[in-house]
């Protein structure tokens, strides 16, 4: 007891151990030209407070050790000044830089997004605000490497270079946004990107940190909802747009203050439209031709039906931060009904010596979803001066999620997931190398209720051990990291037969028990990663990263088994079988998809040039899609050869493991032509296929080439961008290609000067020319065109 007592007491005074002495640092930050610079942050390393420079560009910070100040600004180079732990006083002076630099809080490790090893995008400011979509894929995709699934306006998710889904992992602070949003392209992600403060898109070996459903990247939304600096008056900001294309208004309005370390937060947005409307396009036929009728003309449409959207959301939050300890809570809930559009449900039954299409709009019913979201979450983070451990932080959630599909008034197919997930990190200094470690724990309980609910219940289960460390020689700065995961799916999977081969049959299926079948399977993931970025000029750097990622298949990846009405499909999972006209299910020797990942990235970001290119190649063993089996399946018969089945029947789909590799090149360049004008030129190009020469993968995006030309004078700012979508003519068999396309987009704000109230007056155009555009990574592409020429017109104001 005595040796216990001795080693606990050494431990902790190791981590608690804290200088008595207290100094305060006074400074001044310059531009080149010896002007001062106002609102530049600064900011003690391994503290939660910071400060900001006055109009002289002065500051004083109180500290109680030695250390490192980070001194940052918006268009200016971040500068790291050591400092001694005594009264002192510095100045500093900042680099302007071409590229908007911007501290990038899902990297652990504080740095900006100029530093990263990774490549990495962030929009955030009023550049966030004013590319605010309802969903976070139509608000991301005009960045280079990012695209959108889009299924209709409401409902788009983000696709990292040709991945989405379950490889790209959607956070909210770093916690995982728990929706249900990877089970199908029907369903919305829960972020809301009006409340955000600014939103991150990461590749790479700083993915590893958020687990094996980061393999293709991550998309963070980082919001104020918990503060973690100390707030001193009261501030807000308000915003209203109206959209024309589909007869939208949205509400948006923040409020935060604070005193004496205590700080409270709200925000809240209230969005509403209607279908939105697109240039003329045919509808597809649907082979409903009577014999011996021929229809020589297509019907055509200008608006998509069921693409309504009525969004609430609101959400509080408080914290306490001190000196060392920063303490918090927030709770968040969304009330979102949107339109799904091709969602249509059809009556079949026959009847007989009706008028003609008489009460045809009876026999379809639209379908939308109703989602809800309750979710809390909790912070700590406790600062350790003049130690090895320079800080523990905890982050913790749970999610209470529910999206319910309504037909005709009903309730339909209802999803449920409930999710808890807890990560503690150790920020630390191990002699030259500094670094973090952690532990992640999530655990998913996810269900599904109807007739939609193709994959069964299951709850899973991650427990992670992760270590991410960086070290300086020289001009070099060399990354390495690490992450080992349990991952463990539990389910009862029901064996129900799934066709009828007789009427007596289809008489008792009803009165038979499905063979229950209880799954449990375990798998371990381990991903290693390395990387180093090479500042060999000032402002110009190189980065290469190489990683190993491995992913176990959720759960709609191996245990799906039924119609997916959303994407008009019959869908099995990887532990399927079908054998003489039956399903089997054998999930024996399933193996952990493995990503083997390569980016070479150039920087430039000094003077009035500047650009960003990044080269990737992503090997990767036991890929999982869906293969069209050649099969389809008919209500009344089962499954059966295409050949063979009525027009309304479904292909048959199942995911299967191929080794695959997908490559490409993406960039962004930047020229200040003027001080007043600041021309930009982006674009990617992703190639999708499987090895051995056994074609393309399904549903790649198509490459983009865009241009923006930014001008400004006195009070006024305008923008003018062109992106041109590429033909996507390489497509899998069961895949048509999708032509190219040219869209326009305009904007002009007018800063208003209404004394303490900072105002804003803004219009923007979208889709200027009205073209028609149609999305290759759409699972409805030609029922649902991208909107029509769209006139956004709104206000926003900070106080």
């Amino acid at each position: 007891m005595k040796q216990v007592s001795i080693l606990s007491s050494a431990v902790a005074a190791a981590l608690f151990s804290q200088s008595t002495m207290a100094a305060v640092i006074t400074g001044q930050v310059l531009d080149k030209n010896q002007q001062p610079i106002s609102n530049a942050e600064i900011h003690v390393h391994g503290k939660s407070q910071s400060v900001v420079t006055d109009k002289q560009g002065q500051f004083k910070i109180d500290v109680d050790n030695k250390g490192q100040l980070h001194i940052s600004k918006n268009n200016f180079i971040d500068k790291r000044v050591a400092i001694n732990g005594e009264d002192q006083n510095v100045v500093v002076t900042l680099t302007p830089t071409s590229v908007e630099t911007v501290v990038v809080y899902a990297s652990a490790l504080h740095k900006n997004s100029l530093e990263m090893i990774s490549p990495v995008n962030v929009l955030a400011g009023d550049e966030l605000k004013d590319k605010a979509k309802p969903t976070l894929g139509e608000t991301l995709k005009g960045l280079p490497g990012v695209n959108a699934s889009y299924f209709g306006p409401v409902s788009s998710s983000p696709i990292i270079r040709g991945l989405d889904g379950p490889r790209v992992k959607i956070t909210q602070n770093g916690l995982d946004s728990s929706d249900a949003s990877r089970i199908g392209p029907d369903h919305a992600t829960s972020n809301d990107s009006l409340a955000a403060e600014q939103i991150e898109v990461l590749r790479g070996p700083a993915t590893l940190l958020y687990g094996s459903g980061a393999i293709g990247g991550v998309v963070n939304v980082v919001d104020n909802r918990i503060p973690t600096d100390n707030i001193d008056s009261l501030t807000g900001a308000a915003q209203y747009t109206h959209d024309t294309v589909s007869n939208t208004n949205t509400y948006a309005a923040k409020l935060e203050t604070g005193n004496d370390g205590f700080n409270f937060h709200f925000d809240g947005t209230k969005r509403k439209g209607h279908d939105y409307d697109t240039p003329n396009f045919e509808l597809p036929e649907e082979h409903e031709e009577h014999e011996g009728e021929e229809h020589e003309e297509h019907e055509t449409a200008n608006s998509v039906e069921n693409t309504f959207i009525d969004s609430q959301t609101v959400n509080f939050g408080t914290s306490y931060v001190g000196d060392h300890l920063t303490l918090g809570v927030s709770f968040g809930r969304i009330e979102t009904d949107y339109g799904i559009p091709a969602h249509e449900h059809h009556h079949h039954e026959e009847e007989e010596d009706h008028d003609e299409h008489e009460g045809e709009e009876e026999h379809e019913e639209s379908v939308f979803a109703q989602l809800e979201q309750d979710r809390w979450q909790g912070y700590m983070s406790y600062a350790l001066h003049d130690n090895w451990i320079e800080n523990i932080s905890l982050r913790v959630g749970y999610t209470d999620y529910k999206h319910a599909e309504i037909e005709d008034g009903a309730v339909g197919t209802v999803f449920t997931n409930k999710t808890t997930e807890a990560r503690a990190t150790v920020e630390h200094k191990l002699g030259l190398w500094h670094g973090m470690a952690g532990y992640h724990y999530t655990e998913s309980d996810y269900d599904a209720d109807g007739e939609e609910a193709f994959t069964p219940a299951s709850v899973t289960k991650t427990n992670a051990l992760f270590v991410l460390e960086e070290r300086q020689f020289g001009d070099v700065t060399v990354e390495l990291g690490a992450r080992l995961e349990d991952y463990q799916i539990d389910s009862a999977v029901s064996m129900a037969e799934h066709h009828h081969d007789h009427e007596e049959e289809e008489e008792h299926h009803d009165e038979e028990e499905a063979e229950i079948i209880n799954y449990s399977e375990d798998f371990t993931n381990l991903s290693l990663s390395a990387g180093a970025i090479w500042q060999y000029q000032e402002g110009q750097s190189v980065a290469l990263s190489v990683s190993r990622s491995e992913r176990a298949p959720l759960s709609a990846e191996l245990l799906s088994n039924g119609i997916h009405i959303a994407t008009g499909t019959y869908e099995l999972g990887l532990g399927y079988h079908i054998e003489d006209g039956e399903i089997h299910f054998e999930p024996e020797d399933i193996e952990q998809e493995t990503a083997t990942n390569f980016d070479l990235s150039f920087r430039r970001f000094i003077g009035d040039f500047g650009y960003t290119v990044n080269f990737f190649y992503n090997d990767i063993e036991n890929y999982y899609y869906q293969l069209n089996t050649g099969l389809v399946f008919d209500e009344e018969h089962g499954l059966e050869s295409a050949a063979d089945a009525d027009e309304d029947a479904m292909a048959v789909y199942q995911f299967t493991s191929k080794d695959a590799k997908l490559y490409g090149i993406e960039f962004d360049v930047h020229y200040q032509v003027t001080p007043s004008a600041l021309v930009k030129v982006f674009g990617d190009s992703t190639t999708a296929k499987l090895k051995d020469d056994e074609g393309y993968l399904p549903r790649i995006p198509a490459n983009k080439l865009g241009s923006e030309l930014q001008y400004t004078v006195s009070d006024w700012k305008f923008s003018l961008t062109g992106t041109h979508y590429f033909e996507q003519s390489d497509i899998t068999a069961y895949e048509t290609k999708t032509d190219g396309y040219t869209l326009f987009d305009a904007s002009a704000n007018y800063q208003l000067d209404l004394g303490p109230v900072d105002t804003q007056l803004y219009i923007n155009v979208d889709n200027l020319t009205d073209e028609l555009g149609f999305v290759h990574s759409s699972f409805i592409k030609e029922k649902a065109p991208l909107p029509g020429r769209n006139f956004s017109l709104g206000i926003r104001g900070y106080f």
